[in-house]
């Protein structure tokens, strides 16, 4: 159990001795993020609603992120932005997605 343990540890410490150093980039994110900011950076043609949306919603991002599919129905938003807005509303909540600064380049 000893020998296993002591190999698996020199594995570990040589492997992280010659592996290269990852260069992550981190992409800037908005400081203030606020209905059109959000929708800016989900892009896929979501922006269009930007003025609807913040008409409707205060301009409180926060309503937005509560927002239900129903409402954002009768607004007149189609069926593909809404699952959009709501998928990105629910990753944005979570912590795990923000709008970047400058919107992504679609090729």
């Amino acid at each position: 159990m000893a020998l296993a343990f002591a190999s698996h540890a020199r594995r570990l410490v040589l492997a992280g001795a010659g592996a290269p150093a990852r260069a992550f980039h981190a992409q800037p994110y908005q400081a203030k993020v606020g209905v059109v900011e959000f929708l800016n950076g989900v892009g896929k043609g979501v922006e269009t609603h930007a003025a609807k949306l913040e008409e409707a919603v205060g301009g409180d991002l926060q309503r937005l992120l509560e927002a239900r599919t129903l409402r954002l129905k009768k607004l007149g938003i189609p069926c593909k932005h809404r699952k959009l807005i709501l998928s990105f509303a629910h990753k944005y909540r979570l912590g795990l997605w923000k709008p970047r600064a400058e919107p992504r380049k679609v090729e």
